[in-house]
């Protein structure tokens, strides 16, 4: 598991986990994730949508946007790192609507 990139988790395990998780779409919003570092890339993640929820690239529609290096998303993602906690650290930059970004905890690992 130590080999995971969060261009894994954006490809197929944040797709599998949202499928089978009917409250996270209770979001009702649209998320941009801007990975830095080694596995560097701007994802969206739209929750006002039926499904097709992740996709590569950048949203104008964004109304949270996260920044975190792709280290610490794979460890937010496996539970080694809690949001608070790399938020309080630096490790993780809200931009937008910080109530959002509380809710993500819920379907983040």
């Amino acid at each position: 598991m130590s080999d995971l990139t969060s261009t894994q988790i954006f490809e197929s395990a944040l797709p599998e986990k949202l499928a089978s998780d009917p409250a996270a779409s209770s979001a009702n919003a649209v998320f941009q994730f801007n990975i830095t570092g080694d596995d560097e890339g701007t994802w969206t993640v739209d929750l006002t949508k039926d499904s097709d929820w992740v996709s590569a690239g950048a949203s104008d529609d964004a109304a949270c946007k996260i920044t975190i290096a792709g280290k610490d998303f794979v460890d937010l993602w496996t539970g080694k790192l809690k949001g608070p906690q790399a938020f309080m650290m630096g490790k993780l930059k809200v931009e937008g609507n910080m109530g959002l970004a509380m809710k993500l905890q819920s379907f983040l690992g």
